[in-house]
């Protein structure tokens, strides 16, 4: 039973140092406020809630709901044509660059941009950013926000949806039965990887047979919203003992955290082979596949064994 806790070691791999001024794949807020006159970015709010109390000028409103499932299988990636349409309405086009807009409150957060940039990127789309720290971190700035909400102009798209980020129920499952090889790696707090609590939407607590624990929040500066960078990617490999080219696949319990996981490995720290499992442990567990640490799993066996 894996039971590998990173965060100690991730911790020196991963600074608090500034963000190159580009915006691919962070951004700071002075950074954009700088930048954005010039690169003319579609600015992506993606709260639920709050937009038309304060956004960012010029940001269009995005309700990250448009990139989930239903509430049976949230983390279940939407039809490549309801993707369609949603952009299309959002009057976004692939040659222009995109930044995503979260709250910021918590680092919780950044998992709601870090699922719309992968399910962009996904898609197609290919100078993107995520807004570091969010809408809070904008005005704790000192930058200027706006109440009035922007109707974006319809754009018009033809998209596919590429499985190279992609990892399936089919995938894991391979993996789970050792025909196909690689690291498995659970975003979730650890008393989700420990089976002491689970998703209402999941059927069974528990986590993937093999896998390695490396919580969503040990990619953040402690204490603050805010995603550090990738210093020591040779680091990053020995700790998760990626090697010759091995696949990764990060998970949670809807792809939320994960994402946040998939963007820190892939994007920052620049792994290739990164993979989200976006269906996560909802969708896993609603199978009758094998998982660790499920509560009772051993007490079941030793009474069917020993009959007590």
């Amino acid at each position: 039973m894996a039971r590998i806790i990173l965060a100690a070691c991730v911790a020196t791999i991963f600074g608090s140092g500034a963000f190159a001024a580009s915006f691919e794949p962070l951004v700071t807020p002075t950074e954009l406020a700088a930048e954005a006159p010039t690169a003319q970015p579609v600015i992506l709010d993606i709260r639920d809630a709050g937009y038309d109390k304060g956004h960012l000028p010029g940001a269009i409103s995005a309700p990250y709901a448009i990139v989930r499932g239903g509430s049976d299988n949230p983390g279940a990636v939407p039809d490549v044509d309801a993707l369609e349409t949603a952009f299309e309405q959002l009057g976004l086009r692939q040659d222009q660059p995109i930044v995503i807009v979260p709250e910021g409150k918590t680092d919780t957060d950044f998992g709601a941009a870090a699922r719309v940039y992968w399910t962009l990127k996904s898609t197609g789309f290919t100078d993107l950013a995520i807004l570091n720290g969010g809408t809070q971190a904008w005005t704790a700035a000192g930058l200027p926000i706006e109440t009035a909400a922007v109707a974006p102009q319809p754009s018009e798209l033809d998209l596919t949806f590429s499985d190279q980020w992609l990892a399936s129920t089919d995938t894991v499952t391979q993996v789970v039965e050792g025909t196909q090889d690689a690291v498995l790696v659970d975003a979730r707090p650890t008393n989700f990887y420990e089976g002491r609590t689970k998703h209402d939407a999941a059927v069974r607590p528990g986590t993937l047979p093999g896998a390695q624990s490396l919580p969503h929040s040990t990619f953040f500066t402690p204490g603050t919203p805010t995603i550090a960078a990738a210093t020591d990617v040779a680091a990053l490999k020995q700790a998760l003992g990626i090697g010759g080219g091995k696949d990764v696949v990060a998970f949670c319990n809807t792809g939320h955290w994960a994402a946040t996981e998939w963007f820190a490995l892939s994007e920052l720290a620049g792994l290739e082979n990164v993979k989200l499992y976006p269906g996560s442990m909802v969708e896993y567990s609603q199978t009758d596949m094998p998982m660790e640490n499920v509560p009772g799993l051993l007490s079941n066996l030793t009474r069917q064994i020993f009959g007590s």
